[in-house]
């Protein structure tokens, strides 16, 4: 199993208190998911402060793009993947999404992995897209077909009802052939584009049951234009984590953080029908139900747990946590020595060295 954490691009004011982590602590995070064997890290994509965020906290968040994110971090470590969860299609054109994709996995040396999808919050895109109707899961389905074009081809032309362009050239192309594309969400669209265009499945908050029929969707899918999926096709489910030495502990360090709060604003949308049952749906216990949990989810098809949100409202206690669940989850998951004492993270400057 691969465990990868949420960094905190676009999650300050929804899963963390406004203000959370300032932009060295954010690439802190990323440096020290690394050395206490994290195999991932997964930036969000916001690109403004959605309603209920803004009636809540006076001071605005601070949303940093993923891509110059994820190239810091890139820069500052040596063998931990980078990935977005979510790239926001409608934020950007395609051709735009494939020349950041592939620079990054240039530059990274072959480390980074696109998740793509429609986004949670329709007000985002209503604000780039103001007064134009748009079916969002049209539009996601031309912008994943176009992009393989740019990724795969030497010189790419398409044209569809949303997104056209003519003989573009793009290159450098990514190291990784192909380059990982997840496709993003729950809803029955996300898994149909998983099973047709894409390298993986990234939903979020599912139990294992659900988990399970969701990737037997996904294969249909597939079946249904003739495709197989790769051997290595990746699901890749996001989802929260509060680790105590009690369950009691555990749940209440859940629903006292600000990612409860998140979690409840996404009952009309990517979370919706989902909103009982967290401890079934997210990694909630002691150290011993939470590998339980993860195992269930392996037999359900599961191969990384991407993205985690830990359960914290500062940074400090991020790292806490991140600290034990590496030392009592992923050490005995994956049979690795439990890890050493918390690391001193150099800060941003002595890492140019």
């Amino acid at each position: 199993m691969q465990f990868g954490l949420a960094v905190p691009t676009g999650t300050e004011g929804m899963m963390y208190p406004v203000p959370y982590a300032d932009p060295d602590q954010a690439v802190e995070l990323a440096v020290y998911a690394e050395q206490l064997g994290f195999d991932s890290v997964w930036g969000n994509d916001h690109i403004s402060t959605q309603a209920y965020v803004r009636a809540e906290f006076e001071k605005p968040p601070r949303f940093y793009d993923p891509y110059l994110y994820l190239s810091f971090v890139a820069a500052r470590t040596r063998t931990i993947r980078l990935a977005t969860a979510i790239t926001v299609m409608t934020f950007r054109h395609p051709v735009v999404v494939a020349k950041q994709a592939m620079t990054l996995d240039q530059l990274s040396g072959g480390r980074f992995s696109l998740g793509l999808g429609i986004g949670a919050y329709r007000e985002e895109t209503e604000a780039m897209w103001p007064g134009r109707r748009m079916h969002r899961g049209h539009y996601a389905d031309e912008f994943m077909r176009s992009l393989d074009l740019l990724l795969t081809e030497r010189r790419a032309t398409f044209t569809g009802d949303y997104i056209s362009f003519t003989d573009v050239e793009s290159y450098p192309k990514a190291v990784q052939d192909p380059l990982p594309v997840l496709s993003g969400g729950n809803a029955a669209g996300s898994k149909e584009r998983a099973g047709k265009y894409a390298h993986g499945w990234l939903p979020a908050c599912l139990t294992p049951a659900e988990m399970a029929a969701g990737v037997a969707d996904v294969r249909r899918s597939a079946e249904a234009v003739g495709r197989t999926l790769p051997a290595d096709f990746d699901v890749a489910p996001q989802m929260s984590v509060a680790i105590a030495s009690t369950e009691q502990g555990a749940a209440e360090t859940f629903q006292s953080s600000q990612l409860y709060n998140h979690m409840r604003s996404l009952s009309e949308s990517t979370l919706k029908g989902r909103q009982a049952d967290w401890a079934e749906r997210n990694l909630i216990g002691t150290p011993e139900r939470v590998i339980d949990q993860v195992g269930r989810y392996a037999e359900a098809g599961v191969t990384t747990l991407s993205g985690l949100l830990f359960a914290s409202n500062d940074v400090s206690h991020t790292r806490d946590q991140m600290q034990q669940f590496a030392e009592t989850v992923i050490a005995v998951v994956n049979g690795k020595p439990a890890a050493p004492e918390r690391a001193q993270v150099r800060a941003p400057e002595d890492l140019r060295d």
